[in-house]
């Protein structure tokens, strides 16, 4: 039966109906804001943290000055006179570096280990009188200096006879498994997308096409990867661990988003360069973008590069191309043909050590009184001073629905400033789509740097300032923005 309302009761279901959204929304924003996805996994959230790791390339090249062997090299061509893994290990650790990645075998086929399924090896090489294995001496370096193993082994193999045919195919795997099960544990896996061409092919001078789409059956390929040892980052143009950031220069995109979709892409396509610098909003998957540039023009050691070593300060403007935009540094220093770092890539590496320590010493925000024009749920576990306690696993974070907000910083007394650093709490994923920063400056808000992206971190090197307080504002933001750390230099 229906009872009519009066207009008094109508009022007090309406006024208990609201009263219940707000206590639910209240309920909500006092709990950590759910995930936006995709989110990294643990093993891309270390790499993240890494911020630097270095590429070693090293094999018959290094001695003919080219940068791709043909495949057709003697074995007598490599020949290190004084090498010394220890060497490349121990520079690295001194200047900041985290994981090194050799190439144990580049286009031109030849392999740094005694791989038992060739003879185009170390094995055949004056090197140690055959008994010599560089991939197991870097690993054994590597690990005595507390790096993390990387391994790159082309696709591309301008050596082997079957080349282009199935029996390649379970070649490289057998390869992959020798490398997996003698040198492990690995940390990167490296693909890159050179693939076919012409070559030596094992005495069948031609040129070799291969559909890099379909040919390398990837997905099987990492299976047996998986199957050996369960975590591994695996680096190719589209991932699935890290994607390639489309340019050798050391620069990542302006904006830059860790999330791509990968149903189009795979190594060697073409046309795909922008969206691997930028990544895109709407990215399906978490593939961050790794940065890889060589410390000399070329990959491999000639020595008519020696005046041509990138210098300290080139090595610190990189750093802030790459790590200051959201992706990790891969840079490359090359042994030279006695089989060590050279004296010009040694003497530009502990430079750029020197100038970041020296330009990152102090963080004048660190423990610094912060302030934010909300915080969610007016939580303590939200609020602005999570910005600056020193803590990557604290961060302030906005009501749910609220994809702008604004905090600011007080640095307790006028300081010269030239660099402020953001971080996004990305475990629960990326969002900021873009952001200013402001400094107090004559009794007024001025603005000094606007950005898209924020991701792992993100450095703005500004004109030397002279003020007291530091003001960001996120202007819009794929959900509630959530920010861990706020950094001033």
């Amino acid at each position: 039966m229906f009872y009519p309302m009066n207009k008094k009761s109508l009022f007090l279901i309406l006024a208990l109906f609201a009263t219940s959204i707000s206590a639910n929304s209240q309920t909500n924003n006092s709990k950590a804001p759910a995930p936006v996805y995709p989110i990294p996994d643990k093993m891309q959230m270390e790499w993240h943290e890494m911020e630097t790791n270095a590429f070693v390339h090293f094999t018959t090249n290094t001695f003919t000055g080219l940068e791709w062997g043909f495949g057709d090299e003697k074995l007598s061509t490599f020949n290190p006179t004084a090498l010394d893994t220890e060497q490349w290990a121990k520079t690295l650790k001194e200047t900041g570096f985290k994981t090194l990645i050799l190439t144990t075998k580049h286009h031109d086929g030849f392999c740094l280990w005694p791989s038992k399924y060739t003879e185009h090896s170390v094995k055949n090489s004056p090197y140690k009188d055959g008994k010599g294995d560089v991939v197991k001496e870097t690993a054994d370096a590597v690990k005595k200096y507390g790096l993390k193993f990387g391994v790159y082994l082309s696709p591309w193999d301008r050596n082997h006879a079957e080349y282009g045919k199935p029996a390649y195919i379970e070649y490289y795997r057998n390869q992959i498994k020798e490398l997996f099960t003698n040198y492990g544990p690995i940390f990167e896996l490296w693909f890159d997308g050179a693939n076919g061409g012409d070559g030596y092919y094992g005495g069948f001078r031609e040129t070799r096409k291969i559909d890099s789409k379909s040919y390398y059956n990837w997905p099987k390929t990492l299976e047996i990867v998986n199957s050996i040892q369960k975590d591994v980052l695996v680096f190719s143009d589209s991932g699935p661990g890290v994607r390639w950031v489309g340019n050798e220069r050391g620069i990542a995109g302006l904006t830059n988003w860790n999330t791509i979709s990968t149903d189009t892409l795979y190594a060697g396509k073409a046309g795909i360069t922008d969206l691997l610098n930028t990544g895109s909003i709407d990215g399906k998957r978490w593939i961050p973008a790794e940065v890889d540039v060589s410390i000399r023009p070329g990959w491999f050691y000639h020595a008519n590069e020696d005046a041509k070593v990138k210098t300290a300060e080139q090595l610190f403007d990189i750093y802030l191309t790459s790590v200051g935009r959201g992706s990790t540094l891969l840079l490359n220093i090359p042994p030279d043909q006695r089989g060590l770092f050279h004296e010009k890539d040694v003497e530009s590496l502990r430079g750029y050590k020197k100038l970041l320590d020296t330009e990152f010493s102090k963080n004048i925000a660190l423990k610094a009184k912060v302030k934010a024009d909300s915080f969610r749920g007016n939580s303590a576990q939200f609020a602005a001073k999570n910005l600056t306690d020193g803590n990557k696993e604290t961060y302030w974070a906005t009501n749910d629905g609220q994809l702008t907000g604004s905090f600011e910083v007080d640095l307790g007394k006028v300081s010269t400033v030239k660099y402020v650093t953001l971080q996004e709490y990305i475990k629960l994923g990326q969002r900021v789509k873009k952001f200013s920063v402001e400094v107090w400056k004559d009794g007024k808000w001025t603005n000094v740097a606007n950005g898209t992206t924020i991701g792992y971190k993100r450095i703005f090197k500004i004109d030397p300032v002279q003020t007291s307080k530091i003001r960001v504002s996120i202007e819009d933001s794929k959900a509630s923005p959530v920010i861990s750390n706020l950094e001033v230099y």
